[in-house]
């Protein structure tokens, strides 16, 4: 449910301010150091006027976060909000609920102080009760939803918490609280949806009760709901976690024998569950045995397939079978060349980094920093830096400009190599782009400077670092 910040009127910021002269009697308590800091970074909203909304939406969500700070930190928030003198609204409540879902007994202490300033909705009710889900706090979480149903008998929960409250169960190993969530969903004005369903499965496969998972698909069909996606998902993740891949083989060929088929094809549901489970070799032997007769993976499968081989450090096998699977038809997408070019760069292979470059411009993408800089990076642990500064200059012609990152990085790499000068050149380009150096750079680059004797040159760069803190 997309909410927005509501704008800020004059006397409410105005209130804010106040709330900064009650600093030093809050400091002669010595209890809330952190509560004074962040009622000292209100002083600012003195100079705020109505019309700025986007300064008014600043600061509304630097409220949130002090408000959030207070919740988490203090010793008795309660006095310290009542002090703040809130108009407390939904928004303001959910938005501090979300911030603080680590913390499920300071929000639900929260809340319940917010509950005597306004009437909650169902949003800032289901947030609370997802964090105390997720904390394992289920009486309290129970005592809530009775809430719920005492304040509004024509209550509802959406199917997206109750998903939460069952997989959070079945997370914990408590199946049966699971299914009877499940079996209260008509309580709790709740219709058994597909993506309940989906949540109980998700349920049994982590207790490892796969036949009543295979038994749920079943009763899911008779009431007429089509599997998703994440249906066969669940149960293959699950079957290939256990190391039963022929069950999830039989599963997924039954499924299609009942003319449900799903959404991606089988196989590349079998190598996502081999990925999921950790079967690396598995994953890779099912790819190999594929395009040897001449079948190619879904590009997000292949995406994920070579994540996972690079992050293994198998950069070799990942180049053979992206040439291999691009011969029998497979259209790479951005994200195979995001995976692929710093793999090989970051092992030495700079020409085929440039060649999976060249075949991105070709599939008519343009380079972006986090593609080239990776090989800029390769050619500068080659020791190729006049290479790297003709690429770097044509990037700048024919890709998205570089960015604060990549300049860092160049600026690095250049006084490593003892090549100061040209670091000092690409400081200075950096400023007059906009971007502004880190301080490591400017004292690496005039120390570079003054050692190789060119004290005129590092004496220009300490004025400009000067003229930009000024700034």
């Amino acid at each position: 449910m997309p909410i927005s910040a509501p704008s800020l009127g004059g006397s409410f910021v105005a209130r804010l301010v106040e709330q900064s002269n009650s600093i030093e009697m809050l400091s002669s308590t010595k209890l809330l150091p952190r509560t004074i800091t962040n009622l000292q970074t209100l002083r600012h909203l003195n100079s705020l006027t109505p019309s700025s909304s986007t300064t008014n939406k600043d600061a509304y969500f630097a409220l949130i976060h002090h408000i959030t700070n207070i919740v988490r930190r203090d010793i008795y928030p309660e006095r310290t909000l009542n002090r703040l003198n809130l108009p407390v609204n939904s928004d303001l409540v959910f938005r501090v609920l979300r911030a603080c879902s680590h913390s499920p007994s300071e929000s639900f202490r929260f809340f319940t102080w917010a509950r005597a300033h306004y009437s909650p909705t169902s949003v800032e009710y289901e947030e609370l009760v997802k964090t105390l889900a997720r904390a394992k706090r289920y009486a309290s979480m129970w005592k809530l939803i009775t809430q719920m149903k005492v304040e509004n008998p024509k209550f509802s929960i959406s199917s997206d918490t109750v998903c939460s409250i069952i997989q959070e169960y079945g997370k914990h190993g408590l199946i049966d609280q699971a299914v009877e969530v499940f079996n209260k969903c008509n309580s709790l004005n709740c219709s058994q949806c597909v993506d309940v369903y989906n949540a109980l499965l998700y349920a049994l496969c982590e207790v490892k009760m796969f036949h009543g998972a295979y038994a749920l698909i079943r009763r899911m069909i008779r009431k007429g709901l089509v599997p998703d996606k994440w249906t066969y998902a669940v149960l293959v993740n699950g079957w290939c976690s256990s190391g039963k891949l022929r069950e999830a083989r039989v599963f997924l060929d039954e499924m299609s024998k009942m003319g449900f088929n799903p959404p991606v094809r089988g196989r590349d549901m079998l190598i996502e569950g081999l990925l999921n489970a950790g079967y690396l070799e598995s994953a890779k032997q099912m790819v190999t045995k594929m395009t040897k007769v001449g079948f190619v993976p879904d590009v997000n499968t292949f995406n994920s397939l070579i994540e996972a081989i690079c992050k293994a450090g198998e950069v070799d096998f990942c180049v053979d079978i992206y040439h291999g699977v691009c011969k029998l038809g497979l259209c790479p997408d951005i994200n195979t060349y995001k995976i692929l070019i710093p793999a090989v760069s970051k092992v030495g292979r700079i020409d085929e980094a440039f060649r999976l470059l060249h075949n991105l411009i070709e599939d008519g993408h343009r380079p972006f920093p986090s593609l080239y800089a990776p090989i800029i990076k390769g050619m500068f642990r080659r020791g190729q830096f006049d290479d790297a500064f003709c690429f770097f200059s044509e990037m700048k012609v024919k890709g998205h400009p570089p960015n604060r990152p990549v300049y860092t990085m160049l600026i690095t790499m250049c006084g490593r190599g003892g090549r100061y000068v040209e670091a000092a050149n690409y400081l200075v380009e950096m400023t007059e782009m906009g971007l502004t150096p880190i301080s490591r750079c400017f004292d690496m680059v005039t120390d570079g400077l003054k050692n190789c004797g060119k004290h005129d040159l590092a004496k220009r760069i300490e004025q400009l670092e000067v003229s930009l803190c000024s700034v």
